[in-house]
């Protein structure tokens, strides 16, 4: 499948995020002829163990990522993060995980917002929200370079066109940029070919980041 890099916006100091910001970003990607093509949606879910007594080891996961992403409806991506695992599976798993009540949600977010077809590259930019909630805590950015499947393959196309994308931003005079998300996929044990279990790993790495702001 094509590649896919995932970008976070980080405001300048003394700023914040919002709805403005989301707004010019997007007339920046139409500005420089992406036409519009519809909208996107990837939900990412925080899961914590239901113990029954906290003070006994356990052997399993203290917690973990659960990604739906709209490319694969039929799949549902475990991610955990201190052990470098990441597990695909059914959609229908989420049903067996409430009946069984081993783990309960602790935080769900949905990135969302529209997607953008520009020559060879797609590009998608949304919100990040919580779940039943309008609140605005960040913007993502994915961009897929359509051709290609092979991540070094794809590295300096991207960031040309990244920096391209970069330079009609701060001529626009927005109070942040657009920061790559770069975990390393050879320690979940992925190749150079790449798949979505890629695009998960770096949902979740934008999510450890969005929830780490937060706590600044």
């Amino acid at each position: 499948m094509p590649v896919k890099w995932i970008l976070h916006w980080q405001p300048n100091p003394g700023t914040t995020v919002s709805t403005q910001t989301l707004t010019e970003v997007c007339q920046c990607v139409e500005s420089i002829h992406g036409s519009k093509d519809g909208r996107w949606k990837a939900t990412l879910t925080y899961y914590k163990p239901m113990l029954r007594d906290p003070s006994v080891p356990t052997e399993f996961p203290r917690d973990f990522l659960g990604i739906a992403l709209q490319e694969q409806p039929g799949k549902y991506y475990f991610i955990i993060r201190s052990h470098r695992i990441i597990l695909e599976a059914e959609s229908s798993i989420q049903i067996i995980m409430e009946k069984l009540q081993s783990y309960k949600s602790r935080v769900s977010l949905n990135y969302e917002g529209f997607q953008y077809q520009l020559g060879d590259f797609q590009l998608r930019i949304g919100k990040a929200a919580p779940s039943h909630s309008e609140s605005l805590r960040g913007i993502l950015m994915e961009v897929e370079y359509l051709p290609v499947s092979s991540l070094e393959k794809s590295k300096r196309i991207l960031e040309d066109f990244i920096n391209i994308l970069q330079e009609t931003i701060t001529k626009k005079s927005l109070p942040g940029h657009f920061i790559p998300i770069e975990p390393n996929f050879g320690e979940y044990g992925l190749a150079d070919r790449y798949t979505s279990q890629h695009t998960a790993i770096q949902y979740a790495a934008a999510m450890a980041h969005l929830i780490a702001s937060g706590r600044n």
